[in-house]
């Protein structure tokens, strides 16, 4: 039975260990609904697992799906799945795919991505390997290799082969981070023909648009689409929030409100990567001084357990922003803390925090304090690397709108031309960023014609 179970392979055709044909087709729907963001992934490859204990690959899909939570309790999920796999016959893709797990486990997001790279290498068609590198590329914020990653892989494949269409979201995603925004929207959308539910492919066309100023045509590619990208899927708050920034780049206060009210907070959820989006949103209104009632004071209740956990920088950077709107001087505090001791470590962490999460937090507690100048001392020490804690460049934007409005503040205005100057360029159908410039110049004009008489 074991040595008829080692002979599986799986839809690409690899060599898997200890499962049965029933628990193959299993995990191959676990790692569909995973590259669509769709259903319940863990629930199905644990079924998987029920119907085969002892295979390998099983486990080590349940050990990323807890990994890339970026949660600090996820990871004693990720270690019991690693536990259970680690002693169990394996070929040398499944020792590989276990290896990296252990980075992970270490906190070592450098540590798993080289050991995914080398598995690809060698396996260009280890659809799990792919799925998870992408996802932390994104995570360490290397642009390049979101592209690259794909690219080196892509001419092994088949548009035949299934998931497909995953490949092709995924590299419409770094293309678009790459600034190639003409081919990331073709292969965006060909992988939505291929796959209609595929939520990555949609958000990575959702990006060129933002990152082109095109809010109307984002509007109608989310709209038009809405019941592909929202129906079971566990990506959906993501790209409502991508829609909410089209009708917030247009001053629909009121649309970008009821998405808030609606969907991104309409569950209370405290899964990290919502909370993320819900403070991301919640901050830019915050910035325009906004009035947003006790929306505030129930995202901060949900990031306030979280405080002291010292994970993720990118994650500390959103729970600061709830804690500074909703005036919680001790848990502003307590992060910091967590901060500190977390730079004393040797996680990847501990240089994301160093470089560019404690500045970042310090820049935002000080613009919540009315020290402007500070804040932008701070944010303008961290802009240039800010990619180095992760996230993409739309969610990275809000620190630069928090400069922006920070020098405005402080009274900077030829910083804040300048800046504006940068983003009209970028972005010139938004609303905000020519108020900021005209705003900036008619003063800077007043100032100097005064100076003359």
């Amino acid at each position: 039975m074991q040595k008829d179970m080692m002979s599986h392979v799986d839809a690409r055709g690899e060599p898997v260990s200890g499962a049965s044909e029933d628990a193959i087709t299993l995990y191959e729907k676990a790692l569909a609904e995973l590259q669509c963001y769709q259903g319940d992934p863990v629930e199905t490859v644990e079924a998987a697992v029920a119907e085969s204990p002892e295979f390998v690959m099983a486990h080590c899909l349940r050990a990323y799906a807890f990994a890339l939570a970026t949660e600090v309790g996820a990871m004693v999920e990720a270690q019991d799945s690693y536990k259970a796999a680690r002693g169990l016959a394996t070929t040398a893709r499944e020792r590989r795919h276990l290896a990296a797990i252990d980075q992970f486990l270490k906190g070592s997001w450098e540590g798993a991505i080289a050991v995914l790279e080398d598995t690809l290498v060698n396996y260009p068609r280890d659809a799990l390997a792919l799925q998870v590198i992408h996802l932390s590329d994104f995570y360490v914020g290397d642009a390049r290799h979101l592209r690259d990653h794909v690219a080196r892989v892509l001419p092994e494949w088949s548009p035949d082969d299934p998931g497909y269409h995953a490949l092709l979201g995924m590299y419409a995603f770094g293309l678009e981070e790459c600034g190639d925004y003409q081919r990331a929207e073709e292969m965006g959308r060909r992988a939505i023909d291929l796959n209609p539910r595929d939520a990555w492919a949609q958000h990575a066309v959702a990006h060129v648009m933002e990152m082109q100023g095109r809010q109307e045509d984002g509007i109608a590619w989310m709209r038009g689409r809405e019941r592909d990208w929202t129906a079971d899927n566990f990506f959906a708050i993501h790209n409502w929030w991508h829609l909410a920034l089209y009708h917030l780049d247009l001053d629909q206060f009121d649309s970008v409100l009821a998405i808030y009210d609606n969907h991104i907070r309409k569950d209370r959820s405290r899964v990290m990567l919502d909370l993320l989006d819900a403070s991301a949103l919640l901050w830019r209104l915050h910035l325009r001084d906004l009035d947003v009632g006790e929306r505030w004071t129930e995202l901060a209740d949900c990031w306030e357990p979280l405080s002291e956990d010292g994970f993720y920088a990118f994650n500390d950077a959103h729970a600061m922003m709830a804690f500074v709107a909703d005036g919680r001087a001790e848990a502003a505090d307590r992060l910091l803390l967590a901060q500190q001791r977390a730079m004393s470590g040797s996680r990847s962490n501990a240089m994301m925090t160093h470089q560019v999460g404690y500045p970042l937090c310090n820049a935002l507690r000080a613009f919540g304090r009315g020290d402007y100048a500070t804040a932008v001392d701070l944010l303008r020490q961290v802009r240039g690397r800010l990619n180095r804690f992760g996230g993409s460049h739309a969610q990275r934007d809000v620190f630069d709108l928090t400069l922006v409005e920070a020098a405005r503040r402080d009274g900077q205005l030829a910083l804040v031309r300048g800046l504006a100057n940068e983003r009209v360029e970028l972005k010139p159908s938004s609303p905000l960023n020519q108020r900021y410039r005209e705003e900036a110049s008619r003063r800077l004009a007043e100032i100097s014609g005064a100076a003359v008489l």
